[in-house]
């Protein structure tokens, strides 16, 4: 075994975050006082990624939102999903969702375009994005006043399991089964009067 797989597996599995391959690399020539390439070091992820793969891992190593992250394999998401449910009781409301989903599709926008999609104020589900660092700051719009843009986050990316943006779903692949309101995400929250309040201006 390549002696530096273990190292880029320890990286991997201690990082919060998808960690890059320049991460990766910069750790690496600090700690083994070495230089490494970056095929190098992509033949050591690519056994890893070949490794978990196998059957006997419940999780596998995945490229996501411009680096690499353990994730939970596919068959054992509604495992994980009962987990967070019976763990996790703050969760998104709808309005938050819809207001994630337009920030998702049209980012950068202001929040004044959110509510004009939308019909109503818009201020509590960006906070509450925001607390969950779904959604960011990228920049102010020219325009008068110059109001606040806002996007997507990496952990929105590493949430939904997207290596970029281009992943999203088109909106002519969405099914009417797809807007049914089933149970919710683990990452949802209960609507609070906050959001009554919300949808009501």
């Amino acid at each position: 075994m390549d002696p530096i797989i273990p190292h880029i597996e320890s990286l991997i599995f201690a990082s919060d975050e998808p960690i890059t391959l320049k991460e990766i690399r910069d750790c690496l020539e600090t700690v083994l006082e070495a230089t490494f390439k970056d095929e190098e070091l992509m033949e050591g992820i690519t056994t890893l990624q070949a490794r978990y793969a196998q059957e006997g891992y419940g999780f596998e190593l995945t490229e996501i939102a411009g680096g690499y992250q353990f994730l939970t394999k596919p068959a054992y998401h509604n495992t994980v999903g009962t987990f967070l449910r019976q763990t996790t009781r703050k969760r998104l409301s709808r309005a938050a969702l819809e207001t994630l989903s337009i920030i998702a599709y049209r980012q950068p926008i202001t929040k004044s375009t959110m509510e004009k999609i939308r019909g109503v104020s818009c201020d509590y589900s960006v906070q509450k994005l925001l607390e969950k660092e779904l959604v960011e700051i990228t920049g102010r719009d020219e325009g008068p006043g110059r109001p606040l843009l806002y996007g997507t986050s990496s952990k929105f990316m590493d949430y939904f399991g997207l290596k970029s943006l281009e992943d999203l779903p088109k909106p002519k692949e969405f099914k009417e089964a797809d807007f049914e309101i089933g149970e919710k995400a683990p990452i949802e929250e209960d609507v609070t009067e906050g959001d009554s309040r919300e949808e009501e201006e």
